[in-house]
């Protein structure tokens, strides 16, 4: 079967880069570097058993380069099984630029960036992500055919994104209060950028009390003045007494500390990798009677509008199937509860299980 091994670091002292890429069972990464645009990117493809690895970029200030290079690893290894366990005909990579999304953008850069993409032949495929807007996948787009969600096509996935994961939490409500109403549950949403703020309005229709938390000042008092959604500081998001806190920027904030403060039924929301360790927080969530949506499994509506470009299918595809997100959230929640196993394990084995099915009918005669 398709799994991720532990391996033991130590005995990989020599070169720690493959030693990472062996970890995470990596294909290939491809390291960019251009001083005339100040470009430093990463670009990690994950797996290419089911189709090309898809993933969007993602563009932010990192604190070293071996920082960025952990999260592009994770990062595209999500992708692999939110590709999957969508039933989607794709691999998994991810990119990541290194820099201020809010400074440093260039036109010159992101066509930089369009040829490294363009130098793996289609390998990869690239789309939008955290700190990205389709304008900036215009200029990629003028160097490589190999990228989506440019405008007047699939353009932003984000509110399909956004689609997913409140159908997902829906169902999480279903298994832990009985309905999937949402209405009147306090809903913290961390991270109200393109995702978030559409999570936001779903939220705020449906009558939840939303409260939000955004490292960027004008992003919150836009969104809260827009839909009547509270603020609350930075450091009391852990704090707050809610039914469910829905993560939407970056990963791992459940941790050991924010687990011991933590007062919520549920989990669920759609950045990536929000478990900072999968083996003790999955468990820990879980013994604490914490319904936890996989990440991966419930942000997928991204992915799914970006294969719908991939593949000329209508955008009433990709909602449909975003629709989906709410059958494959409660099964694993439902199965997770059933066999006391945690959540995160359910979608991985369900994820492997497809590539490991379908490895075998891409394999030659």
């Amino acid at each position: 079967m398709y799994e991720v091994k532990n391996i033991e670091e130590s005995n990989l002292m020599e070169n720690p880069v493959i030693a990472q890429m062996s970890k995470y069972e990596h294909e290939q990464l491809l390291f960019c570097n251009d001083n005339a645009t100040g470009l430093k990117a990463i670009i990690a493809v994950h797996s290419t058993v089911l189709g090309p690895a898809l993933g969007g970029t993602r563009m932010w200030t990192y604190n070293n380069e071996m920082e960025a290079l952990n999260d592009v690893l994770r990062l595209s290894r999500g992708m692999t099984y939110k590709n999957a366990i969508s039933g989607l005909n794709l691999g998994g990579g991810k990119a990541v630029i290194i820099g201020d999304s809010r400074t440093m953008k260039s036109e010159a850069l992101f066509r930089r960036f369009g040829k490294f993409v363009n130098s793996l032949a289609g390998k990869y495929i690239t789309a939008e992500d955290v700190g990205i807007s389709p304008i900036d996948m215009t200029w990629v787009n003028m160097e490589t055919d190999h990228v989506v969600g440019l405008p007047g096509k699939s353009g932003d996935p984000s509110p399909v994104t956004a689609h997913g994961v409140y159908m997902g939490m829906k169902a999480c409500a279903k298994e832990q209060f009985g309905s999937d109403s949402l209405a009147g549950k306090k809903v913290l949403v961390q991270g109200v950028g393109h995702v978030g703020e559409y999570l936001v309005n779903s939220l705020s229709k449906e009558g939840a009390k939303v409260y939000i938390s955004d490292i960027h000042e004008d992003t919150l008092k836009h969104v809260s003045s827009t839909y009547g959604a509270e603020v609350v500081p930075l450091n009391d998001v852990y704090d707050l007494d809610m039914d469910i806190y829905a993560p939407c920027a970056l990963g791992a904030t459940i941790n050991d500390d924010t687990l011991s403060r933590l007062k919520c039924s549920i989990i669920s929301g759609a950045a990536n990798n929000q478990l900072a360790n999968e083996a003790v927080h999955g468990r820990a969530v879980m013994e604490k009677g914490i319904i936890y949506a996989p990440d991966f499994a419930l942000n997928a509506g991204g992915v799914i509008n970006c294969y719908s470009e991939v593949k000329s299918l209508p955008s009433e595809w990709a909602l449909n199937k975003a629709n989906e997100i709410y059958d494959t959230i409660l099964n694993i929640v439902k199965r997770s509860k059933a066999e006391n196993v945690p959540a995160y394990q359910i979608a991985n084995k369900m994820a492997e299980e497809r590539i490991e099915s379908i490895g075998r009918v891409k394999l030659p005669l």
